[in-house]
């Protein structure tokens, strides 16, 4: 890397060479940080290395000292979602809150999107990427179980996380550590050197033990489907299918709430029953995109809703004013027709998936093209039990479109590259 520098250095000369060549390298460094500290509670180093990610860019922009580009496949379907939710402006129940979040919570994950897709562009980076997140997960999960058991005293029966405030609490944690267990058993396999798997196996016991703690039956499930899904590549993975399970007998509390009951009777059939109902009230353009407008009582009358539901679908009490579930909260917030937009940048990732698969039939590409999948699969099924729009999870998966865009980006460049030599 260092010689890199100093070539590039000479190449752009003097002072100002040295100046731009500091600012190229300076941004994966601080996204890098910015992607290790996402689910720490040091909130204001996050932002820190955002803003300076994005002030680095904005000279580099100006003097045309990067080769940033916003090619890729997901460009469109960012766009298009974004037009849409910023033709909401129009109809939206509250405009402020609207305004705010197309910035806040969209704009701003878009722009750590092509910021990882541009500045970790090869193979190299690509891994150096998924090991940041490995690490970051792991050292969350030591932190978490240290805090929640060990400082404040529960028993290993409760809920890990109950007790957290901000964006890491219960049922958010699953999303940052089986991302990072996916990718530490991507990793397993790869290695020859003994202490470099221990360490695997070790991150690997340490997030497993962290999401079962969580007693999430979202997580559970989408930690189990990735595992599967890994048992694609490499078969030896159903070890772990196994141990999970032997884990999950052990753990207090986990079995019970993986029952069929747990599923059935569990409140998120009538929250979502209701948020269904807002969406029939406003089904083209949603209430807005505004993540405050679904609980806002001066806006959104969720107790009138609740009365005009069925007796067995009425919550009693206070009305929890959250979907809850990410597909009815887009639907809900940009209509029927944002939600088709969303899906589309959805299917167009698992479209790059599908055709890393067909075009490039060596491991490298299939193990992380199997890898991504199961990171996506382990995502988007606790997804259908929270609300993942916002906070550190958002950023896994627009670090996940990220890597998935990246790999796409290294086959179409060996493809074109064959191309030239063929000629």
């Amino acid at each position: 890397m260092f010689k890199t520098f100093f070539s590039v250095t000479h190449a752009n000369g003097g002072k100002s060479g040295i100046f731009f060549s500091v600012l190229n390298y300076s941004i994966p460094v601080f996204m890098g940080i910015y992607l290790f500290t996402n689910p720490l509670p040091v909130a204001s180093v996050n932002e820190f290395c955002f803003y300076l990610s994005v002030l680095a860019l904005i000279l580099l922009l100006v003097f045309r000292k990067t080769t940033f580009t916003l090619r890729s496949p997901l460009t469109l379907p960012f766009i298009l979602f974004f037009l849409w939710a910023v033709f909401g402006l129009f109809f939206t129940l509250d405009f402020k809150n609207t305004l705010h979040d197309l910035r806040g919570h969209f704009l701003e994950y878009v722009i750590v999107f092509f910021l990882l897709v541009n500045y970790f562009n090869s193979p190299k980076r690509l891994k150096m990427l998924a090991l940041i997140a490995i690490a970051s997960a792991t050292i969350f999960s030591i932190y978490a179980i240290t805090v929640y058991y060990f400082i404040e005293g529960f028993p290993f029966s409760a809920r890990l996380g109950l007790t957290f405030r901000g964006e890491m609490t219960t049922d958010y944690i699953g999303f940052i550590t089986i991302f990072g267990i996916c990718l530490s058993l991507h990793f397993l396999y790869k290695s020859k050197n003994i202490f470099y798997k221990i360490l695997l196996v070790s991150c690997f016991f340490i997030m497993t033990i962290t999401t079962l703690l969580t007693q999430s039956r979202g997580s559970l499930l989408g930690f189990l489907a990735a595992l599967v899904i890994l048992c694609f590549h490499n078969k030896k993975n159903i070890i772990f299918i196994i141990i999970t399970i032997f884990i999950i007998i052990l753990v207090p509390g986990i079995k019970e709430r993986a029952t069929m009951d747990g599923f059935t009777k569990d409140i998120r059939i009538k929250m979502n029953r209701l948020t269904i109902e807002a969406i029939k009230d406003h089904p083209i353009v949603g209430v807005g995109f505004g993540m405050k407008i679904y609980g806002n009582k001066n806006v959104l009358d969720l107790e009138k809703l609740n009365k005009q539901l069925p007796l067995e679908y009425q919550q009693n009490g206070v009305i929890v004013a959250s979907p809850h579930n990410t597909i009815l909260d887009i639907a809900v917030r940009t209509g029927v027709v944002g939600l088709v937009l969303f899906l589309y940048i959805l299917i167009t990732s698992l479209w790059m998936l599908w055709r890393t698969l067909k075009l490039k039939k060596g491991e490298y590409f299939k193990s992380w093209a199997i890898c991504f999948f199961a990171c996506f699969v382990s995502y988007m099924i606790p997804a259908l039990f929270a609300d993942t729009t916002f906070g550190p999870r958002v950023v896994i998966f627009y670090a996940m479109l990220a890597m998935i865009t990246i790999l796409w980006n290294i086959v179409q460049k060996e493809k074109n590259e064959h191309a030239v030599e063929s000629h």
